[in-house]
Order: C-alpha cells, then structure tokens, then sequence
C-alpha cells in the first residue's frame, strides 16, 4: 500500500535516497541558521529584546543541519550539493519571500518593518516545517536511529511556531496588525506554490533513484498536486491565523546544543 511512510522507508533504506533527502534538509536548516544569525545582529534599537530570541532560533536551525549530516555520517554518507529544483529557501527568496539575502550582508540595522516581515515569513514556513515535522514523528518516532532526531527538531519547530504566533501578535496589538495580515497572506500564497514546486522535484529526484515505475511517480505526483489544491482552496488560512500559542516564551531561553545529544555531534 502505497503511503508516506512506506515512501519515507524507501528511502531510508537506499543509500544514495537517503543522502539526497538528509543534503537537502541539512542544507535549508543550514541556510535558515545563517539568515536569523544576520537578522538578530541587525535588530533595530526598537526590538533589541527580540534579538536573544532571533539568535536561539537560528542556533536551532544550525543544530538541525548538524543533525542530519550526522545521520549522513552514522551510514558513512557524505552531503551532496542540493540540486536547484530542491533548494526551498532559494526558491522563496527568488519569489522575495522574507528579506532579502543581499540586505543581510550588509551592515546595516534592519527596520521594524523588516522584523515584520521576518516573522510573517517564519511564521508561514515554520507552519509547514512543524507539519513535516509531525508527519515524521508519526512515521519514525520509535525508528532505533531516526527516532530521538525526529523528536528533536519536531519539538524545536512547535517552539518556532509558537514564538512566531506570540510574536506577531504583540506586534499586531501596537499598530502593525494589518501589515501582517497582508505579508502573510502573500507570504503563504507563494509558499504554497513553491512547496509544491520543490515537491514534484524531489519525488522526480527520488524516483529517478529508486526506479519507480510511471505509474507510481504519477500517483506521487498527483497527490502533491491535490494537496496544493487544497491550500489554495483555502488550506492556506491555517498559515495566516494568529492565536496566542500554549508555549509562551518558547525561545527565551539558552538553546540546546547538538553536544546534549551525544549520537548526534
């Protein structure tokens, strides 16, 4: 029966699937440590508190990366360039999701209105991340191997998440409400189609390495493109309500590090 975690298991058990599947997260997880370590070194004076917070999500992101390539490494793999058609973070900044990489390396302080943008834009990808995230942990949360990693950054994205929603509402309640509403709103609609982009390119990337027959692609395929459907429907409203999350506080304190997890330094 062809599920996601008979597919999730196939890949597992292929080498060279494997390899591609754990480059492609280590290197989105790499990329998204990158952009919150620039963002909170450039916070405004105005949201210097954020800046703890910005700094231990992207602390997470990179301890995310060091987790899948240790995966690579426990099967004496090593991390692949990720093809173009699957680099998920590029894709959306082409799209100008989120702030602009070229604004990041630049020394100078970011707006309140950057900060904004910034959260609404996490808001929407940490959404799909923890969706991804859950999906996993239902598949291998018991896995000997896959199981203790899964949980770790499935935990880590729900904090991400919720530090998004407290955040975005305290923002929305000193004026920048209808600001928000509107990045995200235009924030999920490209991300919706990039997903499914990067999606269909990923299951092309797959079944080209594990043989799979026409058929089985196209069935891959069309399940991809029904659940696009889905969101632009309006699926998509579960990426731009705000609600005041359980986890208050979620990024407040020190980040955890890869060394608290021996298996995975």
């Amino acid at each position: 029966m062809l599920s996601a975690k008979s597919v999730f298991q196939e890949i597992l058990d292929n080498d060279e699937a494997f390899r591609l599947f754990c480059s492609i997260a280590a290197s989105g997880e790499a990329q998204g440590g990158w952009e919150n370590g620039r963002i909170a070194a450039l916070v405004p004076d105005s949201q210097r508190a954020l800046a703890p917070k910005i700094a231990r999500h992207g602390a997470d992101e990179d301890k995310h990366g060091r987790i899948f390539n240790a995966l690579l490494r426990k099967r004496d793999l090593e991390p692949i360039e990720v093809p173009r058609d699957t680099d998920y973070t590029m894709l959306l900044e082409a799209r100008g999701i989120g702030l602009a990489h070229d604004k990041l390396r630049r020394d100078e302080p970011l707006t309140e209105h950057d900060i904004v943008v910034y959260l609404a834009h996490s808001r929407v990808t940490e959404q799909r991340a923890a969706a991804q995230m859950m999906l996993l942990r239902k598949c291998f949360g018991d896995h000997p191997v896959l199981g203790r990693a899964v949980e770790m950054i499935s935990n880590d994205e729900d904090n991400h998440l919720a530090y998004c929603h407290e955040e975005l509402l305290r923002l929305a309640a000193v004026g920048y409400g209808r600001t928000i509403q509107r990045t995200l709103r235009d924030s999920a609609l490209v991300e919706m189609e990039v997903y499914r982009s990067v999606s269909l390119a990923v299951m092309s990337h797959m079944g080209h390495i594990l043989g799979w027959s026409k058929a089985k692609s196209s069935l891959l395929a069309a399940g991809v493109r029904a659940m696009y459907g889905f969101e632009r429907l309006g699926g998509w409203r579960r990426m731009v309500t705000l609600r005041m999350p359980e986890r208050r506080n979620a990024l407040g304190g020190p980040s955890p590090s890869a060394s608290e997890a021996p298996e995975f330094a």
